[in-house]
C-alpha cells in the first residue's frame, strides 16, 4: 500500500476538499470487488508518478451518504476535483492504467512528449509476463542474462483471471490460475529477472543488432527480444458494446462476475470451454446463467459440457447471436437474432460476458514480424521469428494448441535459444 494514497472518511475528505488547492482524486471502491482490486495497484503507481496531485480512497459501503450525494451508485467510481469543484469525465467499473494516466495529463496540461524516461540497456527484453514471458525469463535469467520482462499490466496474464487450471502437470487435480502465476513470477524473480508491470508501451523496434522498447517512462534497449504478448478475447460485434464495456459488457468472469452477486439474469456469449466454464463459475453470483451460442451445439469438453447441463442455473439460447446492448446508464438487456429464423428478441440481463475467441496482441510490431493470415507471429520450430535475435512464446505465436503449458514449453525454448544466439554473436 502507498503512503500516498490516503484513506479518509467522508468527513476527512470534505475538510480537505475545501482546503487542498490543486487536482484531487477520489476512489469510491467497495471490499471483494474485482474491478477495485485491479484498480488499486494502478491508482498507487498513479500517485508516485504524480506527486503533485493528492490520491484518496473510500470504502463506499461505509460512506454511502457522501456517495450517493455525488450520484455514485457502483464500484470503482474515481471522480476528478480542482480547487475544489468536480472536473473532466469520471472513471467507472474497469479502468485501465492509459485511461487514469490520460485523464490526470489532460487535467494537469502535461504533454506526452514532455516525460522523461529512463533508460535501461539488458541482454534479453521479453515482451509478455505471461506463462511463456514468465518462462523465458526464468531460463534466460538462470543463464545469468540481464533480463528485464516488460508487461502493459500485472503479470500472470489470461491465466492470472482463470478461475481454475484443471490440466496443468504436477498440480493437485486443480490450482487457481493467479496462484500458479504468482509461483511462476516469484521464481522468476528468485533468479534475477527484473518485472517492469503496468508499462504502457508507445513503440517497438526491433530490426538492427540493437532492439529497442519506448515504454511511457522508459525506454528499453537489447540485442534480444522474445515477444510473448499473448492473444487477448475478441470483442463483442454488437451495438453500444463500447459504451458498456466494463460496466455491463465483460471479458473475464473471474475478475468482474462478483459485480453480479445475486442478478436475476447474467449472459454468457459463446460456446467452447472458456464460455461453458465459466457459465458454470458464474452461477456462484448470479441467479440464473444464460448461455448465448450461435450453433445449436457446444465445442466445449465434454466434461465442461456435462456440467453445465448438470446445473439447473444454466439454461440455453441456440442458433442465437446479439446484435445490441440494451439499457441507458445501466444495461437491462440484449437483443438477439435467431440465426436460422432471422427474428429478433429481447433477453432482460443485467451483465454479459464474452468468450467468442482471441486475437493477437501484435500491433507495435506487426510491420516488423512475418505474421500469419489470422495475425498470429510465424516462428520455426526454435520459437525464432524472421528477426534475427527475435522469438515469439505463448499465444501470440502461430500453433494449433494454446494451453499454459504449451506456453511455459514455448517459454523454455525460447530462454534457451536466446542464450544460444547471445553466445553465437561473441564468437563471431
Amino acid at each position: 500500500m502507498s503512503e500516498k494514497v490516503l484513506y479518509l472518511s467522508s468527513q476527512e475528505f470534505k475538510a480537505e476538499l475545501g482546503t487542498f488547492k490543486g487536482l484531487l482524486v477520489l476512489d469510491f471502491y467497495s471490499e471483494d470487488c474485482p474491478p477495485c482490486s485491479q484498480l488499486a495497484p494502478i491508482y498507487e503507481r498513479m500517485a508516485e508518478k504524480f506527486p503533485q496531485v493528492k490520491f484518496i480512497k473510500m470504502l463506499r459501503q461505509a460512506n454511502r451518504p457522501l456517495a450517493e450525494s455525488f450520484g455514485v451508485k457502483g464500484s470503482p467510481t474515481v471522480l476528478f476535483f480542482k480547487d475544489g469543484q468536480e472536473v473532466g469525465q469520471r472513471l467507472i467499473g474497469y479502468i485501465s492504467k492509459s485511461q487514469m494516466r490520460l485523464a490526470l495529463e489532460s487535467l494537469l496540461g502535461i504533454e506526452p512528449d514532455h516525460v522523461e524516461r529512463t533508460k535501461y540497456e539488458a541482454d534479453v527484453l521479453i515482451l509478455g509476463a505471461g506463462p511463456a514471458g514468465l518462462t523465458a525469463a526464468l531460463y534466460a535469467s538462470r543463464a545469468r542474462l540481464r533480463t528485464i520482462v516488460i508487461d502493459e499490466g500485472l503479470p500472470g496474464g489470461q491465466a492470472a483471471t482463470t478461475y481454475h487450471i484443471a490440466n496443468y502437470p504436477g498440480t493437485p487435480g486443480t490450482v487457481a490460475g493467479k496462484e500458479l502465476m504468482q509461483n511462476m513470477l516469484e521464481q522468476a524473480n528468485s533468479f534475477g529477472a527484473q518485472i517492469h508491470d503496468l508499462k504502457e508501451v508507445f513503440e517497438v523496434s526491433l530490426t538492427g543488432k540493437s532492439k529497442r522498447i519506448v515504454a511511457e517512462d522508459a525506454e528499453y534497449v537489447a540485442p534480444v527480444v522474445i515477444l510473448a504478448t499473448g492473444a487477448e478475447s475478441r470483442r463483442l460485434p454488437a451495438d453500444r458494446e463500447a459504451d458498456f464495456r466494463g460496466y455491463g459488457v465483460h471479458y473475464c468472469a473471474t475478475c468482474d462476475g462478483a459485480m453480479y452477486q445475486d442478478a436475476e439474469n447474467v449472459i454468457v456469449v459463446g460456446g467452447g470451454n472458456s464460455a461453458v466454464e465459466e457459465a458454470v463459475f458464474l452461477t456462484k453470483f448470479a441467479k440464473h446463467v444464460t448461455i448465448i451460442h450461435q450453433f445449436d451445439h457446444f465445442q466445449a469438453s465434454k466434461t465442461a459440457q456435462e456440467e453445465a447441463f448438470a446445473n439447473d442455473k444454466i439454461s440455453m439460447i441456440w442458433d442465437s447471436e446479439v446484435r445490441s446492448i440494451l439499457g441507458e446508464k445501466h444495461m437491462t438487456g440484449v437483443e438477439i437474432e435467431n440465426l436460422s429464423t432471422e427474428e429478433r428478441s429481447t433477453v432482460k440481463s443485467n451483465g454479459v460476458f464474452v468468450y467468442i475467441g482471441m486475437q493477437p496482441r501484435t500491433k507495435f510490431f506487426k510491420d516488423e514480424v512475418k505474421l500469419n493470415q489470422w495475425g498470429y507471429i510465424e516462428t520455426d520450430e526454435e520459437l525464432r521469428t524472421n528477426i534475427d535475435g527475435v522469438f515469439a512464446a505463448g499465444d501470440v505465436r502461430s500453433k494449433t494448441v494454446r494451453q499454459v503449458a504449451t506456453a511455459v514449453g514455448d517459454g523454455a525454448i525460447a530462454g534457451v535459444n536466446a542464450e544460444r544466439f547471445l553466445t553465437s554473436l561473441k564468437q563471431k
